[in-house]
């Protein structure tokens, strides 16, 4: 391989994991956002028209985002004390998108006690932005025995998509 080859292919090497480094940083930015009720936070992860569809209910666009944090359901669990944690997931790129598969789990302070409510698959979009990687779209499905969660999963080894392997 001459020079400008090899410098070529190591700076294309270098900038796939620069970029999954960044989406890893993004989606464990989600947990201590939501947790600490920080609806701006949260937001600022997806693009301006960013869409969060977690099976029960479809959130689109910043202004719902923000709004995430303030549903019920949440409050409730933030005000119990909890903790949404977020596995590594399998990131894909292609040049300026991306996609990230994995597994999350939504933990409660019960009684002394922290017990797992909510364990659930999940498929995120994102694109490169001016400032830098945004979410584009997270889909999230309960682990419940039900094919729509396998399906998110099944594409972690389906979204292998060209420039990844380079």
């Amino acid at each position: 391989m001459t020079d400008p080859t090899r410098i070529a292919s190591l700076e294309r090497r270098l900038q796939i994991l620069e970029d999954k480094i960044e989406i890893g940083q993004i989606l464990a930015r989600f947990g201590p956002a939501v947790d600490s009720l920080s609806g701006d936070a949260a937001a600022a992860l997806w693009t301006k028209d960013g869409v969060y569809d977690f099976g029960s209910a479809t959130l689109e666009g910043q202004s719902q985002l923000k709004g995430l944090v303030q549903l019920t359901t949440h409050t409730e669990y933030v005000d119990k004390g909890c903790a949404h944690v977020l596995g590594p997931p399998v990131i894909e790129i292609d040049r300026d998108r991306a996609s990230a598969t994995g597994y999350s789990q939504v933990f409660i302070h019960d009684d002394g006690q922290w017990r797992n409510v909510r364990t659930s698959a999940n498929h995120w979009t994102l694109k490169r932005t001016a400032k830098g990687w945004k979410v584009v779209t997270r889909q999230n499905r309960l682990l419940d025995g039900t094919q729509n969660a396998r399906d998110l999963l099944a594409r972690a080894s389906q979204d292998n998509v060209q420039g990844d392997n380079a």
